[in-house]
Order: structure tokens, then sequence, then C-alpha cells
């Protein structure tokens, strides 16, 4: 899997008459899949109801489309990540404690969790490729900003924006992988997620890099917009000019069914990763001795650990099953939470951060295929669904992390994230019967 995107680069670079064929979705990797003289020139199939070269639903899925989704969801998690370094240098700047710290954050979970709903239907209206890319170019300006402006209104506002096309991004990126991975008859999302976790190792650890050469705040983050602008442009090619349709046109559909319990999981997951984000550093900084323009290192473990385990994730999945995979995952996070929340330096700190990592690397990935492959709601509107009650995580997660730590200690908030994995272990039996 790690090879996968350079595989896909290299089918797309070859001349127009040796490109690999492409094919719906079947039994085999599409890439072996034979193909007509009539088709392979643009001439529509009858039996497929589409040529290759056409862009609506009936279109064929290929290398192209792959990769594209492979660096969209890099995209996702260079941006996400590049605010990590950035937290401690917010709460300077701005002069506030712990508590109003996390009512701060809460503006980006609620940038997300308002547009999330609403995703999968305009993705269905208008095509994931122009929401990918207008969601993108207003994460590349409000990047910036978050490094600029010394007021709580004003960061708040920035905040919500920029959380708002995060979560407009992540709810685009898994509705055209869901797409993807049918179309190619094999698993794919946790691979996808791989490269999610792979931006927000790029992403931390540039950021922490530019710090750590003296570079200033607005200088990082305008390297990381320059950078996120040129890779969705050479992105663009293979990302769907539709979306999932069957919503009917309507613009938000309340979850029912297994589609709630799916979001539930992710709501755990989320809040734990969402932590991870947002503290990480501050744990280090705080109660580690860890210098700040080093505690970027914090969430950089984390995320190299789920990108492990989420290359290998595909793999692992088919062999032994979504039940033993989720209860071992909950417990891995568990125990990393309570190791982090317990260690006494910051070795053992990250060390924790690692196995958190490891142990939901394959959560979210699961329940996204399993959002899709239900059939109690609409594909998009479920993986809406999903991702709006999974962000909810995200929108609780800051502010009650912040209000613990600020009457207890963020390791108190840790300690009670390690508690709701387990709780998430315990729940394999059902999400494997459902999954």
């Amino acid at each position: 899997m790690t090879s996968s995107l350079g595989a896909d680069a290299y089918r797309l670079s070859r001349p127009r008459a040796a490109t690999e064929p492409r094919t719906t979705m079947s039994e085999f990797d599409p890439a072996d899949a034979p193909v007509d003289e009539a088709t392979s020139a643009g001439e529509r199939d009858p039996s497929r109801g589409a040529a290759v070269g056409d862009t609506g639903p009936g279109a064929a899925i290929g290398a192209s489309e792959r990769l594209s989704t492979r660096i969209a969801f890099f995209i996702a998690g260079l941006a996400m990540a590049a605010w990590a370094p950035l937290v401690p240098y917010a709460k300077a700047r701005t002069g506030i404690d712990d508590g109003m710290l996390g009512l701060l954050l809460l503006a980006l979970g609620a940038g997300s969790l308002a547009t999330m709903p609403l995703t999968g239907a305009i993705a269905a209206r208008y095509g994931c490729r122009r929401v990918i890319l207008l969601a993108s170019a207003v994460v590349c300006a409000a990047l910036p900003l978050l490094t600029h402006f010394s007021s709580v209104p004003a960061m708040a506002l920035t905040l919500f924006v920029f959380g708002a096309a995060i979560g407009t991004i992540d709810v685009a990126i898994n509705i055209q992988a869901v797409i993807v991975e049918k179309a190619s008859g094999r698993a794919l999302m946790s691979g996808f997620h791989g490269f999610f976790s792979v931006g927000g190792i790029a992403g931390a650890g540039l950021v922490s890099a530019l710090l750590w050469l003296q570079a200033a705040p607005a200088v990082a983050a305008m390297s990381v917009a320059v950078a996120l602008a040129l890779l969705m442009l050479a992105g663009s090619r293979g990302l769907l000019r539709y979306g999932d349709d069957s919503q009917g046109g309507s613009m938000f559909v309340l979850p029912h069914g297994v589609v709630i319990l799916i979001g539930a999981l992710c709501f755990i997951v989320f809040l734990a990763e969402g932590a991870m984000l947002d503290w990480s550093a501050l744990l280090l900084v705080s109660q580690r001795g860890v210098e700040a323009r080093v505690a970027g290192i914090g969430y950089a473990v984390f995320a190299l650990a789920m990108t492990i385990g989420r290359f290998s994730g595909d793999r692992i999945v088919h062999r032994f099953g979504p039940r033993p995979v989720l209860a071992a995952g909950g417990a891995c996070a568990a125990t990393g939470f309570i190791l982090a929340a317990l260690a006494p330096g910051a070795v053992p700190t990250l060390i924790g951060f690692a196995l958190v990592g490891f142990g939901a690397s394959n959560i979210v990935p699961i329940l996204f295929s399993a959002a899709g492959r239900q059939t109690a709601m609409p594909a998009g509107a479920a993986i809406s669904a999903v991702s709006t009650l999974g962000y909810a995580g995200i929108l609780i997660g800051p502010a009650a992390i912040g209000w613990i730590a600020k009457f207890s200690s963020l390791a108190m908030a840790f300690l009670l994230l390690g508690a709701a994995l387990v709780a998430v272990a315990a729940s394999a039996r059902i999400a494997a019967a459902r999954d």
C-alpha cells in the first residue's frame, strides 16, 4: 500500500495509448481489467452506461481517481496538523488560560459541524471536485490568519471558517473514497486514511521544523498554505465531478438505524484524535517541561503511528475481521491515553501517544466503510451524518478537556479519554455484527 501512490502516478505518466484500462466494480484490481477498443476510444458501452472519457456517475474509476483521492486525503491531514504546533503560540498571543482556550477551540469544531450535514447534498449537486477545490482554497486563506489575530473574537471567527472548510473537505473526500473503493472492488479505505496520516506527519513536522529554525509562525503557516495550493492543483485531475446522488435532493437527512451506532463510535474516536491535535503539545509543554518550539513532535509521533497502522490496516482487517481489530484498537488507544496521563517524563508520554495512534488507526476507516455499505440511508447522507456525529466529538472535546484541565488537570482529561476508548473496545461485537 505504501507504494500505491507512486505506482498510480507512474501509470498516469505513460503515453495515452498505453494507459491502463478502467473498469467499474469487480472482484479484481482495475489495472488488470480488459477493455475493448471502442470503449478505450471513448465510445459508450451500453452494458456499462458510460464511456471511459465520461465524467458523470456512470464513468469508470481508475488510477487517476485513486491517485487524486490519496492526494486529497494527504492535503486534509496536512492542513489539520499544521494547526497543532501553532496552538501554544495562539494561546500566548491571546493571553488566555486553558479554560478559555478550550472555548476558543470550540469554534473549530463548530465550523466543521455547521457544514458537514450539508456537504453530502452539496457534493451530489455540484460534484466532489468543486467542493474539495473550493474548501481547500478557504483553508489556504484561513491558515495564515490564525497566526495573525490576537483578539479572541477574531481568532474564534477565523477558527470557525477554518473548521468549516476542513469539515467540508473531510466529508467530500470520504464520499469520493467510498465511490472509488466500491468501483475498485477491493479494500482501500484504510490506505486512503493512511495518506491523511502522512499529511498529518508532514504538516506537524514541517511547521515544527520551521518554528525550530526560528521562523515566525506566520511564515510557517504561509509555507503550508502555498504547499496546499500546489498539491491541490496537482491532484485535481481525478477528483470526481459528481457525488452520491441517491439522497433525493434533501439537504439534510437525520441519521437513523445503524448510522447512529456508527456515528456514536466515531464521536469517541474523533474526540480522542481531536485531543491529540489540540492538547498533545500543551501536555508536553505544561506537564513534561518540553519547549514550545518542539512540542509539535507529540502530534507527529501520534500521526506516524497512525500512518503505520493504516497502511497495514486493509490487510489486517481482511485477515482478522473488523471485530478483533476494533476491540484491540480501542484497548490499545485506551492504554496509550492512560500512559500519557500518568507517565513521569516526556519519552513515556510520547510512547503513550504512539499507542493511541496505533490503536485508533483503523477504527474510523472501518466505520466509514460500514457507513458506505449500509442500506438504512443513502451513502452520501450516511457519511455526512457519521461525520457530523463524529465531529461533534471535536466540537465538544476541546471545551470539555479545557474545563477539566482548569478544574482538575490535563492528565485527568486524558484518563477520561482512555475510559471512553475502553467503551469502544467493548462495542466490538455489536459493531462487527453491523459491519
